[in-house]
């Protein structure tokens, strides 16, 4: 079997998997374009696999989580090419994680906002260094997603509203909700 992009055998991708890419393509316009989506696959599916599946603990629903994430990525391809790489991959772990969380909100017919408090994300693989760090990675995952959309990223709120599928003044509140987290866990860790 040959990688999607035409390289020699080197790709783990089953038919299914080939099926899905048929369907992402058709999305996108432009053959560059079509190029980026393809290494974007190739390069973080397993990533946002796993990522999904640590949200979910099921594989099936870890795949749909990471189907969904990239018809999202396909739709806005033309934002990926302004991005540095370790931002790309940021990004792509946010969309799966906010497709991974609405999956898990569906299946279990709670309220957005419980699953918002509760929602961690991933531990990260470093200890910070500095207390503001520490704060942001104390904060709920979707605080900390939309101020690294936001913030980090350089998108607007309305930008961020439509990457994580919420509505725009749902999105200023979920600023606000951050913001007004973070400058209380900033004064408990006393930088404030």
């Amino acid at each position: 079997m040959t990688c999607i992009s035409g390289s020699p055998p080197c790709c783990d991708i089953n038919p299914k998997e080939v099926r899905a890419m048929l369907i992402y393509l058709q999305v996108i316009d432009a053959p560059e374009d079509r190029d980026q989506f393809i290494t974007l696959y190739e390069t973080y599916r397993g990533l946002m696999f796993y990522v999904a599946n640590q949200i979910l603990q099921n594989e099936q629903d870890a795949e749909d989580a990471v189907h969904d994430a990239f018809l999202s990525v396909a739709e806005h391809i033309k934002k990926f090419s302004r991005l540095e790489r370790h931002k790309t991959k940021a990004f792509l772990v946010t969309i799966v994680e906010n497709k991974a969380i609405d999956l898990y909100r569906k299946k279990t017919h709670r309220k957005e906002e419980i699953l918002w408090e509760e929602t961690t994300g991933l531990a990260p693989a470093y200890e910070p260094e500095d207390g503001l760090t520490r704060c942001i990675l104390k904060l709920p995952a979707r605080y900390r997603e939309f101020l690294r959309l936001k913030h980090e990223l350089g998108y607007s709120t309305k930008e961020v509203a439509e990457l994580m599928g919420i509505s725009w003044p749902a999105a200023r509140k979920l600023e606000q909700r951050a913001r007004d987290r973070l400058e209380e866990l900033c004064r408990e860790e006393g930088i404030l």
